[in-house]
Order: C-alpha cells, then sequence, then structure tokens
C-alpha cells in the first residue's frame, strides 16, 4: 500500500517534468523558426545566428506569458512587450550591423501594424 501512494506522486511529477520539458522544446522551436525567418530577412551570418538564439531563446517564454495573460488589457500587454524588447535590445543591437538593426525595427513595427489591425477587425 506504501508503494502505490509513493508511485501515485512520482508519476505525476514525471508526467510534469515531461510537459514541461516539451513545452519548452516547443518554445525553442518556435524562437528558432523565428531566428530563421530574421536570418533570411536580415541576411544574417552563421555567427550572428548563433550569437542571437540565446537572447530569443531566453525572450520567448516572457513573450509568452504576456500573450497568455488575460488579466492584461490589449494596451498594458503592449507595454509590457515593449518593455521585453527593450530590454534585449541592446544585446541584439550589439550582434546586428546598423542596417540589419533598422530592417529588423521596421519587421518589428510591421508585426505590430498587423497585430494592431487583427484586433480592430475583430
Amino acid at each position: 500500500m506504501t508503494r502505490r501512494i509513493l508511485v501515485v506522486p512520482a508519476l505525476a511529477l514525471a508526467c510534469c517534468e515531461l510537459f514541461t520539458a516539451a513545452r519548452l522544446n516547443a518554445q525553442a522551436g518556435d524562437a528558432a523558426q523565428k531566428l530563421e525567418r530574421l536570418a533570411k530577412q536580415l541576411a544574417l551570418t552563421p555567427e550572428q545566428k548563433r550569437q542571437l538564439m540565446p537572447i530569443l531563446l531566453a525572450e520567448a517564454p516572457k513573450v509568452e506569458a504576456i500573450k497568455a495573460n488575460s488579466s492584461l488589457s490589449r494596451l498594458q500587454k503592449l507595454e509590457q512587450l515593449k518593455a521585453v524588447h527593450d530590454e534585449t535590445d541592446p544585446q541584439v543591437k550589439a550582434v546586428l550591423t546598423p542596417e540589419q538593426y533598422q530592417k529588423l525595427q521596421q519587421i518589428r513595427r510591421q508585426e505590430l501594424d498587423q497585430v494592431i489591425k487583427k484586433r480592430l477587425n475583430r
């Protein structure tokens, strides 16, 4: 009987760990896809891609948490997303050339415009 009592929590913990690992892998996959799109759009070198990956991986969970937070208004979400981008911006800017950085800013503005248009059409 004692063994069963110990097995159930152990199984639950193992399931939670698998779910967390799968979620982290999905976030890493999303960041990798984003990096590949950016790599093409910005003509990144392999070294730049290598340097940007940890930055994007660190940023991804923060962005997802903001997007998933239903207690925030749209404006609050936009403000918090901007804060996250502002936080990682110096690191990104250090990796990119001035031309690539300007292109990235343009891409971010376009993405923001698309999100706003989507919200207005609902």
